[in-house]
């Protein structure tokens, strides 16, 4: 059994690998065997791993669906899906996945017989044809199974404002639209109003509906009934409009007004051209108590002018006392009351 070699051995095989004619020796040695060894293991490599160079992997945003066939009298719906999309990953050959968007994939979560409420359940991913799925993020997603209703609300305007000068009429068909959806859903809709848009007198444009809730946010996994209503601007010009601020009668001695809020702030009037170039503002006039109350302002108009607002003030009034008079004023003497002296009752008449 022989030992490891020393340094002297290895330094003098190097030394003999170095010589040019015993390298050739040995590379020569063999030489188709060595060369057929390498082609078999190039075509070996090739066609283990031909697939793998053919496929390349693309990722997709895929919306998911739900899919519920639970029988039964109601009808139900799904909201809060959380996340509403997965990403996909598919692998396939370049010029088959350049064809293929995230509608061709279907990402459908199944909640056939899950009873009303919040449920965790899986996607099913389908790939197209010639594809492959890799990978899939994430695999479950959360929602809301609760009954469908439907309600019908009435349409509200929603123009862009108009200049001050126009006084716009418009007309809505329909007037009313219906929503439909999940039950916690549609009970937070408060109403249904158009898309704002500036329309030019005697037009008319097709708007989009959207539904708001309270605090006039849009509310979004409703299906909408008509989705469009075409609005119709009847009014085929301007008006002489202007908006004016208005300014109230001070309040009397003895009051003072601590905050006050209007509402409008400023109202637009109708008059004859020439008039209107001759107005900066509206008086108006309001009754003063000590309290906080909301009152009617009354305009008082020149002639020939017409307010297209009714306009009230929100007031906080206080009650202060009159203010001290300065030492050295001379004060008015006191009124002295004299005491009223009772008539004496008329003497009867004696009886003779």
């Amino acid at each position: 059994m022989r030992g490891p070699a020393g340094p002297e051995v290895r330094w003098a095989r190097l030394q003999r690998w170095l010589e040019p004619r015993y390298f050739t020796t040995r590379a020569l040695h063999n030489l188709p065997q060595k060369l057929l060894a390498i082609v078999i293991s190039v075509a070996l490599w090739l066609v283990a791993t031909a697939e793998r160079r053919a496929n390349v992997e693309q990722g997709y945003d895929v919306p998911v669906t739900v899919r519920d066939t639970t029988g039964g009298r109601g009808t139900r719906a799904t909201s809060a899906l959380n996340p509403a999309t997965v990403r996909v990953t598919l692998s396939g050959r370049p010029e088959r996945l350049r064809q293929l968007n995230a509608k061709n994939i279907e990402a459908t979560v199944d909640v056939t017989g899950v009873p009303e409420g919040s449920f965790t359940r899986p996607v099913k991913i389908s790939a197209p044809t010639g594809t492959s799925v890799t990978r899939q993020d994430p695999d479950k997603v959360q929602g809301f199974v609760d009954t469908q209703l439907t309600r019908t609300l009435p349409v509200t305007l929603g123009v862009a404002t108009p200049p001050e000068s126009s006084l716009p009429r418009y007309t809505v068909s329909p007037a009313e639209a219906s929503v439909s959806g999940p039950g916690r859903v549609v009970g937070i809709v408060s109403k249904v109003v158009t898309s704002p848009w500036v329309i030019p007198a005697g037009t008319e444009r097709e708007l989009p509906l959207i539904a708001l809730d309270a605090q006039g946010r849009p509310v979004q996994g409703l299906m909408m009934q008509p989705s469009t209503v075409t609005v119709r601007r009847l009014d085929t010009g301007e008006v002489p409009v202007k908006s004016l601020p208005i300014t109230l009668n001070p309040p009397p001695a003895g009051l003072k007004i601590t905050s006050s809020s209007m509402q409008p702030s400023s109202v637009r009037l109708v008059a004859a051209p020439e008039l209107l170039s001759r107005l900066r503002e509206v008086a108006g006039t309001v009754t003063y108590r000590p309290g906080t109350y909301t009152a009617p302002v009354t305009l008082r108009l020149p002639a020939g002018a017409q307010a297209l607002e009714e306009v009230t003030v929100r007031l906080t009034v206080v009650a202060v006392s009159p203010p001290a008079a300065p030492p050295g004023t001379p004060q008015a003497p006191p009124v002295r009351e004299t005491p009223t002296v009772p008539e004496s009752p008329p003497a009867r008449p004696t009886t003779p």
